[in-house]
């Protein structure tokens, strides 16, 4: 199953909270505090540094971490909860056989026998290693490519399951471009002083983890430059970030004999039916030409660099979960020469996100129970309502959509399904197989688990009740093919959600971050999906035209950001969440004003409820970031940096400039012709 159009950056932060029941209590002490402000500041100099920069100063990065702000605070405070979950999970001897509580605490207590792992060595992955070693064809190959992915071991090339764009009812089979080892292409192409660097490192790296299976220097040396080699090719084939955002450009639906033209080279039929696709039909090839580069490859590169490259997607998928030696080298390559991180998380803190990731549904359903009161499910339906009532206000009073577009504007508005805090249905893991013996064997099982899931979908009817995030996750999502919004109960929780606080503050919190997922159902990219969630064309040219040229002012605005280096925003690739942060903010604010009429408001700390929806939008993306994870952002996500969803942001808006009494002065100020009017008004 696909995600689109997450709210945070691309990796996911849990959260739980330390309140039994209810909401977390612990984390902040009041909803807008003044004292994490710099009163020094003017807000429309830096609005950011306005609502944070005490806060800021204050709290440092962690030496375990690669960023802190309000997401890693929340999160942090309330992994004791989670880890308390497993803990007792693991201790309780009289959980029945097969039971999610079995299991969570059997997985657990593999991960936490750091003394069993240490023995081991990398004896869990000799087999493995000795089969590559083995194959003497490109037959060989093949079967051990099908046999990476039955692991989740994305070698090559990806494969899974997605809604079909065209016809949302069906699920069919879906081939796109993967393989790599560094975080995305530019890595590998990139001519800059910092990314020949990394390119260095990653070599050092695979020398070092080669050396750790028993190659001796030389060995170990030339296998690494030969999966470099190889890694760049793929790299070079792949596309950018930008152009994977485009979901027409990157649907291309093939027969399975369309599909063996453009890769002769590969028995596709036997790789779909060794992964568990018994009668292979129709195949959505994201970038064929990736798949043309594969088939030359195949072609062309020798078979000992294969099997090289096949050996390092083993040792590098399994290396966080073998002893110590392999431990260190993968965090000292993937956290600190990555993202600056130089200390690594506590042990139960890795095991606790590897169980989230392979059964979070079984974690959720008691994180659940704990930590999410009815209450806050009801306040938080509501807060939809209100912010489906004002994006209906605002399409009706657009001046750039025609009637006829804004009709099925409308249309689309109303079918959107709303998701919040859990699924109604949970995920059943009795066909997952646990237990306390080896923690790799653990986590193999589950990814197994997880591919047959993903196989078992295609040709079957949509599940309309699946989640693509766990209940305990600091995150949420639009899914176009669904058209839906999805809110689990972990981003429910305060500072971002506080169904016990004033509405000026939710609706800045997580107001914004509701309206900013629904209109992600008509930004640049989700705007191509019917309401039935069809890759359909329903706006007309001319709304099209106008909506097109007002981005366009947003996507040059944040082009020129430069955050650091010479390193500048990549507007085209971040445009459909810039355009979500400035929807999110308009729709909100009148949501916000709507839910104040009749009513006489006072002040709270000073501040008006103008004034405390925007201090809540900026302190919720209060952030301080190391260099080299602002450096991967830049190259990796679809997501602007925290500091430029705020700044870069309200200052298309008048109803900023009219809370903070900015007139026409402040170095943030944009002039009203200049400004990027989209879901905002005049």
């Amino acid at each position: 199953m696909k995600l689109h159009s997450t709210v945070l950056l691309c990796f996911l932060l849990l959260c739980c909270s330390g309140a039994a029941p209810g909401q977390n209590t612990g984390v902040q002490t009041k909803a807008i505090d003044p004292a994490n402000m710099d009163l020094s500041v003017k807000p429309c100099d830096d609005f950011f540094r306005y609502a944070n920069g005490t806060w800021l100063r204050n709290n440092p990065i962690p030496a375990a971490f690669d960023q802190w702000g309000s997401f890693n605070v929340l999160a942090d405070h309330n992994s004791d909860v989670l880890h308390e979950i497993l803990e007792d999970a693991a201790r309780d001897q009289s959980a029945a056989a097969g039971s999610n509580r079995k299991k969570i605490g059997d997985f657990y207590t593999s991960g936490m026998d750091s003394a069993g792992i240490e023995a081991q060595g990398w004896k869990p992955i000799a087999e493995d290693l000795k089969r590559i070693a083995a194959i003497k064809d490109m037959k060989g190959i093949q079967v051990e490519l099908s046999r990476q992915h039955s692991y989740s071991i994305r070698a090559l090339f990806a494969f899974g399951s997605e809604q079909d764009p065209k016809k949302s009812t069906e699920v069919i089979g879906e081939l796109h471009q993967s393989g790599l080892g560094l975080p995305n292409r530019d890595y590998y192409v990139a001519d800059d002083a910092r990314s020949k660097k990394i390119r260095e490192e990653y070599v050092k790296h695979m020398t070092a983890m080669f050396k750790l299976v028993g190659d001796n220097d030389a060995a170990a040396s030339a296998g690494a430059n030969s999966v470099m080699a190889f890694e760049t090719r793929l790299a070079k084939a792949s596309r950018s970030l930008a152009d994977l955002r485009d979901p027409d450009k990157n649907y291309n639906k093939m027969t399975q004999d369309q599909l063996s033209a453009l890769v002769p080279s590969m028995e596709w039929k036997r790789f779909f039916t060794d992964l568990g696709w018994a009668s292979p039909g129709n195949v959505d090839v994201g970038q064929p030409e990736f798949f043309k580069e594969v088939n030359a490859m195949m072609g062309s590169v020798p078979l000992n660099e294969w099997k090289e490259y096949l050996r390092w997607k083993v040792i590098s998928s399994s290396a966080p979960a073998l002893s110590s030696p392999f431990v260190a080298e993968n965090f000292r390559f993937r956290g600190t020469v990555l993202t600056g991180a130089t200390e690594m998380q506590p042990r139960w803190k890795r095991i606790r996100e590897t169980i989230d990731r392979s059964m979070g549904e079984a974690l959720g359903e008691v994180y659940v129970a704990r930590e999410f009161p009815p209450e806050a499910k009801t306040r938080a339906l509501e807060l939809v309502r209100n912010i489906r009532t004002a994006l209906r206000q605002h399409i009706n009073s657009l001046s750039w959509m025609d009637d006829a577009t804004k009709q099925a504007a409308l249309k689309k508005l109303d079918a959107i399904a709303v998701k919040i805090g859990y699924p109604d249905k949970w995920r059943d893991y009795s066909k997952l197989n646990i237990d306390r013996t080896s923690y790799l064997e653990n986590i193999k099982h589950a990814s197994r688990f997880a591919v047959d899931r993903e196989i078992n979908k295609i040709g079957k009817p949509v599940d309309k009740t699946e989640w693509g995030m766990s209940p305990p996750t600091v995150n949420a999502y639009y899914n176009p093919s669904m058209n839906e919004i999805v809110f689990p109960a972990g981003i429910l929780q305060p500072p971002f959600f506080n169904f016990k606080a004033d509405d000026a503050v939710n609706y800045g919190g997580i107001g914004v971050v509701i309206g900013h997922e629904i209109s992600h159902g008509f930004d640049d990219q989700g705007s191509k999906f019917d309401a039935d969630g069809n890759l359909e064309v329903w706006w007309s040219a001319g709304t099209r035209k106008n909506f097109d040229s007002r981005t366009s002012i947003l996507e040059k605005q944040f082009d020129a950001v430069i955050p650091i280096d010479s390193l500048h925003i990549n507007g085209k690739a971040t445009l459909g969440e810039n355009i979500g942060d400035l929807g999110g903010l308009a729709i909100a604010y009148t949501a916000l004003e709507n839910s104040l009429q009749g009513k006489s408001v006072d002040r709270i700390d000073g501040f008006t409820p103008e004034q405390r929806f925007f201090l809540s939008f900026a302190q919720i993306w209060r952030r301080n970031v190391r260099p080299e994870r602002l450096r991967m952002q830049l190259k990796t996500d679809v997501h602007s940096p925290a500091e430029y969803r705020v700044n870069a942001s309200v200052p298309n808006l008048k109803s900023f400039y009219d809370a903070f009494d900015c007139g026409g002065t402040g170095a943030m100020f944009i002039p009203p012709e200049k400004r990027a009017y989209i879901w905002n008004l005049k």
